[in-house]
């Protein structure tokens, strides 16, 4: 039934965003810019003489044209930049060709070997830099840059299927005034950042900004420096749901000095901490060095309902500075299962009562879902953390 409810979802981003995937191709069926790792870019950018770079591409794009990018590994020297925007019911599609696997590869980049202490001049953030509205990019791999998407000003995007891994800062950046963007079967891992010693590389950062209507659905961040999920100074509400976080803030690059935070969902926060009130639904953090939820001092209030967490090393949901409404909830051997604040707790596990561990659940094997992705792109339906006595609390992926 999960799986039905995502392909539901994801059919429905349309209304949210102002486009979908089938429209933008139905609308750029007349304009199709290819590109191959053998094209060249004084091409005319078809199936049989394709262009030789993704920029190439994107320069020639405009408002319902679809890029394809044909499979192999496209090394860069300068990044992506995107500054072009499609419209409303016109939008600009950068996907793969007909499902080849294609990588983009930042190594080169000079950003991506900024030294410790150094910055990242804001125009070469991201092995893409988005600073434009109405695209729809999906179906690509994104390694080892100065942040896999960057993306500063944002509006009515979607981002489809994506993997950022091992970038060497979060896998994915939203921020600046940005608003209903959705980011749909994210697969953001290992990233993580030499020159703060793991302090701020996130696998999904929507942070350092506001706008409304940004969404998050059956995103996977795991194994990054920092936090899996990070809304540090995001002013408006995030949703996020179906999504799971583990395995984040351990110094497995052998940093000095380690600084990692370790979250799962970092929920606010900020150097004058802003009342946003995110919601979190449905999800999972497991296995991180801190929290699996915290609200880092954001005083809104948050939403967080269906949510298990799990062997965590800290808190499972450390909201004690907000004023959130907690509902249905399991916490699953934490360090602490919970610091529920001011806000208002019913039906989560703590206040059911009883002992909850691992012989309390069905399975503590996340091997389901953290292997391959359902054919629609969802996470695949497990017992994992799910109550034995079937209480409907928690989870269920």
């Amino acid at each position: 039934m999960r799986i039905k409810r995502f392909m539901a979802v994801a059919a429905g981003l349309a209304a949210v965003v102002g486009t979908g995937a089938t429209q933008a191709h139905a609308t750029a069926a007349a304009t199709v810019i290819v590109v191959a790792t053998d094209g060249d870019d004084a091409a005319a950018g078809t199936v049989s003489d394709p262009l030789a770079t993704i920029q190439a591409a994107v320069d020639r794009a405009g408002p319902g044209d679809t890029i394809e990018v044909r499979g192999g590994t496209y090394a860069l020297t300068e990044n992506i930049t995107i500054t072009t925007s499609g419209q409303a019911g016109q939008p600009i599609t950068l996907t793969g060709y007909q499902g080849e696997h294609v990588v983009i590869d930042g190594e080169q980049l000079p950003a991506s070997h900024t030294p410790v202490g150094g910055s990242i001049p804001s125009g070469q953030r991201g092995t893409i830099h988005q600073e434009a509205s109405y695209w729809h990019i999906q179906d690509l791999e994104l390694i080892r840059g100065p942040y896999g998407i960057y993306c500063d000003g944002c509006n009515d995007n979607e981002f489809t299927g994506l993997t950022t891994r091992d970038n060497y800062e979060t896998g994915f950046q939203l921020q600046g005034e940005s608003s209903r963007n959705v980011i749909t079967a994210l697969d953001s891992y290992g990233n993580h950042d030499p020159r703060k010693n793991g302090e701020s590389a996130d696998g999904l950062g929507i942070k350092e900004g506001g706008g409304e209507g940004n969404r998050v659905i059956g995103a996977r961040l795991w194994n990054n420096a920092d936090d899996g999920f990070d809304a540090w100074e995001f002013t408006s509400p995030i949703a996020l749901e179906d999504t799971i976080a583990y395995g984040n803030g351990f110094n497995r690059w052998d940093f000095p000095d380690y600084t990692g935070d370790g979250n799962g969902f970092k929920m606010g926060g900020g150097d004058v901490d802003p009342a946003a009130d995110h919601t979190l639904t449905n999800s999972i953090a497991f296995g991180n060095s801190a929290d699996g939820v915290t609200d880092n001092g954001n005083p809104g209030s948050l939403t967080v309902s269906h949510t298990t967490t799990w062997d965590n090393d800290g808190t499972g949901f450390d909201l004690g500075d907000s004023t959130s409404t907690l509902a249905a909830n399991l916490s699953v051997a934490d360090g602490t299962a919970v610091n529920p604040g001011g806000g208002r707790s019913s039906g989560n596990s703590w206040d059911i009562g009883g002992t909850w561990d691992a012989g309390s659940v069905r399975s503590t094997d996340p091997s389901t879902v953290t292997g391959p992705r359902a054919t629609d792109g969802s996470i695949p339906d497990s017992d994992f953390l799910v109550p034995a006595d079937g209480t409907d609390i928690g989870a269920r992926l």
